[in-house]
């Protein structure tokens, strides 16, 4: 029995001893694996360890090597200078500058009285909008403000004027900025400091090549576009525009030669940004492409200047930038805060038209809208009060072209008999002689009706300029019409139909109707000067009148609401004038007068006087006589063949 419990006991110690042996194999392979992890870990801590070292050393070699590059590159300190922008303003004008090429990247107007068309402030560029790179030729290199991975550093910060500085070794090119109050210029100092040895002996210019993507600031893009351009003042006094378009109607170009500029300005409908030199500018090229429509964009322009520059840097070169509303009285103004303003005539900017008409627009309407803009009425009521004054003053013309019209319909009857007299198309002569002998003896003329009507077309071209150029006409609804400045769209639709468009102006619809009417009016009154031959040679003439309308609605269609709304309101005054002259004309009363007349001649004519009307009558029968003699003449020689 001893023995037994004896053996089971060896067998019991055994089993524990097998079951310890394995559970400390298999704790120890444990052990081992975590070991070559944390080997593993510890390599890889290390490589890391020794890679960073291996940056750090290459950077340092890369600065060491810098450091020795520093003794030869002269810009070294301005590779340094890291991206940023400066913000400086006044009242008027905010205006955010780069360092990258220290140049203007964002100008946002203040005034509330300017608002896009989302109802915040306007923008007139901002990012990549406008490049304005300045260049200096050095003796060995040439300094670029742009392009070159310089970067300026403000200093000397106010909250309205800061330097721009770009260190070069040993001195900087300076740019000084500065807003005063009340005012939409950005003066602008280029100064170079400390970098005489960098520049030849003869070095007295620096270029400047400015390019800029105007933005759409209006809802209408053909209509803003057509007065989107470069426009400049030359030496000699004349401000001049670039061709908005070549043939292709995608881009014009101009070379300039000799010819100073005072400034150059890109203009969109009411906003410019216009460099101003403080003596003149050279200009080598100036380009204009349209942009998409759609894209935000109107046109990219472009232009390349030259600017005296002095590099011992005791004379700035001086600049300024106007950047602000193409208003008369605004221009005016600032343009007094600098000097020489008053050869400078920024206001020509606005565009007003050809000389004649731009002069009734500069004394006349100018004065007359400024005036009535100051009672603080609607601009539609002050475009309606300005027709009743435009249609009142030329009414006396229009009366007498009226009575020159009712004339020859009282004389109808009288005309009618001598066409039955020679209805022989060969006796047109004698025919013609005594339709003038009668106009003669009555004192009429068939032109007589012409030339008031020629009169009034300088004032309706003066305010086909005027009104689409009027910047206080911007934003303010009137009727239907939420912006007087750009078409009203009450009636607008998805995609665009050709010589439509995608809208229909209710007020260009209306100017149109009222223009067939007066059409319809002006060929009725003609008509009683014509003799049937000539009715017959004028029925095309008459028809394309009828079509001119149709024809205007299509093409001012996309225009002002303004214009449309003044020329709708003058052609109804119109209609209602010559409706008002057919009511108060008696025409038993007209024919009494002519034929008193007709009697006063006759007595003047037997006293030895005569009038124009009977020197062209005697005039023609000399005509008509020279004329018999050479038809004998010729008869004669036919009989002696």
């Amino acid at each position: 029995m001893r023995d037994k419990n004896t053996v089971i006991g060896w067998l019991l110690i055994a089993l524990v001893f097998i079951g310890f042996t394995i559970y400390n194999g298999k704790n120890a392979e444990k052990q081992r694996a975590a070991l070559q992890k944390q080997q593993a870990i510890e390599a890889m801590a290390q490589a890391k360890t020794d890679s960073i070292a291996k940056v750090e050393a290459e950077k340092k070699a890369a600065e060491a090597e810098e450091a020795l590059k520093d003794s030869t590159d002269a810009f070294f300190a301005a590779r340094q200078n890291g991206a940023g922008t400066t913000e400086i303003s006044n009242d008027l004008l905010k205006v955010t500058l780069s360092n990258e090429g220290g140049q203007v990247v964002r100008a946002e107007l203040l005034d509330e009285t300017y608002k896009n068309q989302q109802g915040g402030h306007v923008v007139l560029m901002d990012g990549e909008d406008s490049k304005m790179q300045l260049t200096f030729e050095g003796k060995e290199m040439n300094i670029r403000t742009l392009g070159d991975g310089l970067f300026f550093a403000p200093a000397e910060q106010t909250d309205s004027s800061v330097v721009m500085r770009l260190p070069v070794k040993g001195g900087s090119i300076d740019i000084a900025y500065t807003l005063h109050q009340g005012s939409y210029i950005l003066s602008m100092d280029v100064t170079a400091q400390n970098l005489e040895g960098i520049f030849p002996a003869n070095a007295s210019t620096m270029g400047i090549k400015w390019d800029e993507k105007m933005r759409q600031q209006e809802k209408g893009y053909s209509f803003e576009n057509r007065y989107s351009t470069i426009t400049y003042r030359k030496e000699s006094g004349k401000t001049k525009e670039l061709s908005s378009g070549g043939a292709d109607k995608h881009k014009g170009a101009e070379k300039f030669e000799g010819e100073g500029m005072k400034w150059v300005a890109f203009k969109t409908q009411f906003f410019s940004q216009i460099l101003i030199a403080d003596g003149t500018f050279g200009v080598s090229d100036m380009s204009s492409k349209y942009e998409k429509e759609g894209s935000g964009y109107l046109k990219d322009l472009s232009t390349q200047l030259t600017a005296r520059f002095d590099p011992t840097g005791k004379e700035p070169t001086k600049m300024n930038l106007y950047l602000g509303p193409n208003k008369f009285k605004t221009l005016k103004a600032n343009e007094k805060q600098l000097a020489g303003g008053k050869d400078l005539d920024l206001q020509s900017i606005v565009y007003l038209g050809w000389p004649i008409v731009r002069w009734i627009n500069r004394y006349i309407f100018l004065y007359i809208f400024d005036w009535m803009t100051g009672w603080g009425l609607n601009m539609g009521i002050v475009l309606l009060i300005i027709t009743l004054v435009v249609k009142f003053a030329v009414f006396p013309l229009m009366r007498k072209s009226f009575l020159s019209g009712a004339k020859m319909r009282v004389l109808r009857p009288k005309m009618d008999e001598i066409n039955k007299k020679y209805p022989n198309p060969a006796d047109a002569m004698q025919k013609q002689q005594e339709m003038m002998q009668m106009y003669s003896q009555y004192g009429v003329s068939p032109m007589g009706g012409c030339l008031p009507m020629l009169i009034q077309m300088p004032i309706w071209i003066a305010l086909f300029n005027f009104i689409p150029n009027a910047i206080e006409l911007r934003g303010q609804s009137f009727l239907w019409a939420n912006d007087l400045s750009t078409y009203d769209d009450v009636i607008s639709w998805g995609p665009k139909i050709w010589g439509l468009g995608n809208h229909l102006s209710i007020f260009c619809l209306l100017w149109a109707l009222s223009t067939l009417v007066n059409s319809w009016i002006s060929m009725r009154q003609q008509s009683y000067a014509m003799s049937p031959e000539q009715e017959q040679s004028m029925k095309m003439m008459k028809w394309m009148t009828y079509l001119m309308p149709i024809i205007f609605f299509f093409t001012f269609n996309s225009y002002s609401s303004g214009l449309t709304w003044y020329y709708f309101v003058s052609g109804l005054i119109s209609i209602l004038m010559m409706w008002y002259l057919r009511k108060t004309t008696n025409d038993d009363k007209l024919l009494a007068q002519l034929e008193e007349r007709k009697k006063m001649r006759k007595e003047k004519q037997k006293s030895g006087g005569s009038s124009m009307m009977e020197r062209f009558q005697r005039m023609a029968e000399q005509q008509q006589e020279i004329l018999r003699k050479q038809q004998e003449e010729a008869q004669n020689r036919h009989k002696n063949r």
